[in-house]
């Protein structure tokens, strides 16, 4: 039963779906006409077709009249001694005989007649009546409707069961006494009668039809209006309204409620763009000011550094002091010459010995110390004002020097710096076997993306913790192909940790600009906050893709794809894909 519904069921549901998704695509004024005209074709229909049953039944009513009253004489008349299933008597309307059991009417001699009926008349076609035995009963007549023997007509026949003498043998037999009457005439005005009604049905729907057209065309023109408002506003033009009609209708009421709200909406849409407006302006007054006062910054801050490194290349305090203490048997006039000409050393170590304190009673050390505090934080600033002038570089779009460049390369020097800044700590290079490793991009870029990660990797990690740079071949994300649509080829890097790892949360912010996962610790390390966004934006300026692994205490794995260089790609790296 399963199997059997199963098929059954599949085609009804297909046809259902087949059904909707027609209907889904007919435009509204289509359903409409079609429900209108199917209405009305059936209500002609059902009227023709009732006309025509009432038509039949009452000529048929008339015909039956006749015949049981002609019937009803030529049954109590004398039956005249002729053989049976011949016509024993005919005239213009009707025709008498006897049917033998099994047998079938044909005709006779064309001059006879049956003397109760009037005048001869040879009939076209006779009728075709049923062979059964006592198919007319024996009780009363009956009245059937049979066809013709030839053609397309019928006859409506009242017949009886008899017992008759055949005067062929003189004998008693039993038959069938019937009179029929042609039907030619009834069906010849019920047709008149389905063809007038199919001519008027036909010209009452093609009428109804054009007007059905005009009608629901202009009762639907609001919501072509509507349709056409909606169309403006999706090109912007958020300043169309609808016609407005009479509020009593529906389509009136519809209308000024669309207008209210397409008013609400020109509203939010305007203080939305004044506010990204303003937004966008002081996005750019704010980029602008960064460049421009990392631009002033530059200046002084080399002044600063270099200072502070002429100051510490003197020997600072302490060192100029010593040499006082040593040279004491000179004058001060040697003394003057020391010291009083030399603008980068303090007044307070012209006038103090060896260590002790200064004027102010600050000691040569302290001033030592205060001064190397001076050259870190300038070199720190010069690093953040270096960034800050790299990202505006990068919000301006300033194209940058393309060439060949050979990331292996720059793996291994990001790696040999590593270790010389880190000599404790276990930090690898894992290069995959495939295609020489080389991409169209800018050099210096190139190697401060890889300096960015790996130092950001050595900062963020305990000491240590080991670190690995791997380099392969790999594909873009499937945004990116080639001409044949296939993945395009690119040059994968891996710079992993074991280190502590971060939150999705934390994650999903890392390439923000002044981001800290851990705030204290990297203000403590030295850390801005602009490396791994600085990372994001070269990497997108090369057509890469920078992304991101990790979870607590699983470490991280920040991961670089740039698009493999034309002149590294081989026939048989196509199928060396990652």
């Amino acid at each position: 039963m399963v199997g059997a519904n199963g098929p059954k069921s599949h085609r009804r549901t297909r046809t259902r779906h087949i059904w909707h998704r027609f209907s889904d695509r007919t435009p509204l004024r289509t359903k409409l006409i079609v429900a209108v005209l199917a209405l009305v074709v059936l209500a002609l229909m059902a009227i023709s077709v009732t006309s025509v049953i009432l038509l039949r039944s009452n000529l048929t009513t008339q015909q039956d009249t006749k015949l049981k009253k002609t019937f009803g004489n030529g049954a109590n008349g004398t039956i005249p001694p002729d053989p049976p299933n011949t016509v024993l008597g005919q005239n213009s309307e009707m025709l008498v005989a006897i049917q033998s059991p099994g047998g079938q009417l044909t005709p006779s001699n064309p001059n006879s007649g049956f003397p109760a009926l009037g005048k001869s008349h040879q009939q076209q076609s006779l009728p075709l009546l049923p062979t059964a035995s006592n198919w007319a009963g024996s009780t009363g007549p009956v009245l059937v409707t049979v066809p013709a023997q030839s053609g397309g007509d019928s006859w409506r026949v009242i017949a009886e069961t008899i017992t008759y003498l055949n005067t062929s043998t003189n004998e008693t037999a039993t038959g069938t006494l019937f009179i029929a009457v042609d039907l030619g005439p009834v069906n010849a005005d019920i047709q008149k009668l389905a063809t007038v009604d199919l001519i008027v049905s036909g010209a009452i729907v093609l009428v109804l039809a054009m007007v059905a057209i005009a009608v629901i065309q202009t009762n639907l023109r609001p919501l072509n209006d509507i349709e056409m408002t909606a169309g403006e506003i999706a090109l912007g033009h958020l300043n169309h309204r609808i016609p407005e009609r009479d509020p009593r209708t529906e389509v009136g009421r519809l209308g000024r409620s669309l207008n209210t709200m397409l008013s609400q909406i020109e509203h939010a849409f305007r203080s939305q763009e004044e506010s990204e407006r303003a937004a966008h302006q002081s996005e750019e007054r704010m980029r602008r000011f960064i460049a421009d006062a990392s631009h002033e910054l530059r200046t002084p801050l080399t002044t600063i550094r270099g200072f502070a490194a002429h100051y510490r290349q003197r020997g600072g305090a302490v060192g100029n002091r010593r040499g006082v203490g040593a040279g004491a048997s000179l004058g001060a006039e040697s003394q003057s010459r020391a010291f009083g000409t030399d603008p980068f050393v303090p007044a307070s170590g012209r006038s103090s010995s060896s260590g002790g304190p200064t004027d102010d009673g600050m000691s040569a050390a302290d001033l030592d110390h205060l001064m190397g505090r001076v050259e870190a934080e300038a070199t720190r600033m010069g690093l953040l004002v270096e960034d800050l002038l790299t990202l505006a570089r990068l919000d301006q779009q300033r194209p940058l020097s393309f060439g060949p460049v050979d990331l292996l390369t720059l793996a291994v020097d990001a790696v040999q710096d590593a270790r010389i800044v880190s000599p404790g700590r276990q930090i690898d290079l894992i290069v995959a076997p495939g295609t020489a490793f080389l991409v169209d991009g800018d050099e210096p870029r190139l190697r401060q993306v890889l300096s960015n990660l790996v130092n950001n990797a050595l900062t963020h990690t305990p000491a240590g913790t080991p670190v690995r740079v791997k380099i392969a071949s790999g594909t873009l994300p499937s945004s990116g192909g080639d001409a044949d649509g296939r993945p395009a080829p690119a040059v994968v890097l891996d710079i992993e940790d074991d280190g502590p790892g971060m939150t999705a949360e934390q994650a999903q912010r890392v390439f923000e600009r002044f981001y800290r996962a851990d705030a204290a610790r990297n203000r403590a390390s030295g850390g801005t906050g602009l490396g791994l966004a600085i990372v994001a934006g070269l990497v997108t300026a090369h057509g890469g893709t920078v992304s991101v692994r990790t979870a607590p205490g699983q470490g991280a794995d920040f991961q670089v794809r740039l698009p493999l260089s034309p002149d590294a790609v081989t026939p048989d790296d196509q199928d060396d894909r990652l």
